[in-house]
């Protein structure tokens, strides 16, 4: 799944291409993935004839900020934009295309058909599901060592599934939880509520580091994740224990461990996060 890196640089991409264009058409092929509303040609009403001022992001979602509405889109395990001229051939798993005034076309394709969109009135969008409940943005102000505190201590559950839960601090998945935590030398296992200052203070920073890195060379291209000029991101090539599974650590040389914590798979190394 993208995750903050990955769809912050979607959402970059996505600037140069779209922005100012105004939609002349929109045709849903896979009307499931419409959420709000749940009527189609409602959707497809509240769109046309508006234009896109502003891309934004918040956690693994991306707005578009258009006259009178918000369109929020969450890209799920695979989902891709990409801009294409009218007349291009189709991709496969081509499911929503929004057609501009100059004939360009955003087109969004999912092979697994598991993104969602939402529209509400403009400036309403954080009030109700699937943003209200999102906690801080980590290269925020409001992302500090005292939140993380609070965080945890409140908290019977692993340091893993805390920050994966987007109701503490948004855009973590399991690719940067599971980097920032060895670059932390934390077992992801540990009890939250176990961890002294010093490492909180040292998660706190390679959380932020580990997000910057990633977003600086346009995410981690695992499986079919492109941004939305195709390109592939090369953050893949620093991971330290995310897919290394019984590769060597960089650090120490034991090999890397795959279990599974919190029903995700989790890769991390015995030596260095005991």
């Amino acid at each position: 799944m993208p995750e903050l890196p990955e769809v912050e640089t979607v959402k970059r991409t996505l600037e140069v291409l779209v922005l100012h264009k105004t939609i002349a058409a929109v045709e849903v092929r896979w009307a499931n993935m419409i959420k709000q509303p749940d009527d189609i040609e409602q959707f497809k009403d509240a769109l046309i004839g508006q234009t896109i001022h502003e891309l934004k992001r918040r956690g693994k979602f991306l707005i578009f900020v258009l006259d009178d509405v918000t369109m929020v889109s969450h890209l799920r395990m695979e989902g891709r934009y990409g801009l294409y001229q009218a007349g291009d051939e189709l991709a496969p798993h081509t499911h929503v295309i929004f057609t501009f005034t100059d004939q360009t076309q955003l087109r969004y394709q999912d092979v697994r058909k598991f993104g969602t969109f939402h529209i509400y009135s403009k400036g309403t969008e954080e009030e109700t599901l699937p943003l209200s409940q999102l906690g801080v943005e980590p290269f925020s102000a409001d992302f500090s060592i005292d939140l993380l505190r609070e965080a945890f201590k409140k908290t019977t559950r692993n340091v893993k599934v805390v920050l994966l839960d987007q109701k503490t601090v948004v855009g973590l998945g399991n690719i940067y939880v599971d980097e920032a935590l060895f670059r932390s030398g934390i077992h992801p296992q540990r009890a939250a509520s176990s961890l002294t200052d010093e490492e909180l203070t040292r998660l706190h920073e390679e959380i932020v580091s580990t997000l910057q890195e990633a977003v600086d060379v346009g995410g981690s291209s695992i499986k079919s994740y492109v941004n939305g000029q195709g390109e592939m991101g090369m953050f893949q090539q620093q991971l330290q224990v995310y897919g290394r599974k019984e590769e060597p650590c960089h650090k120490c040389g034991t090999f890397i461990t795959k279990t599974v914590v919190g029903g995700r798979g989790t890769h991390f190394c015995y030596n260095c996060q005991k």
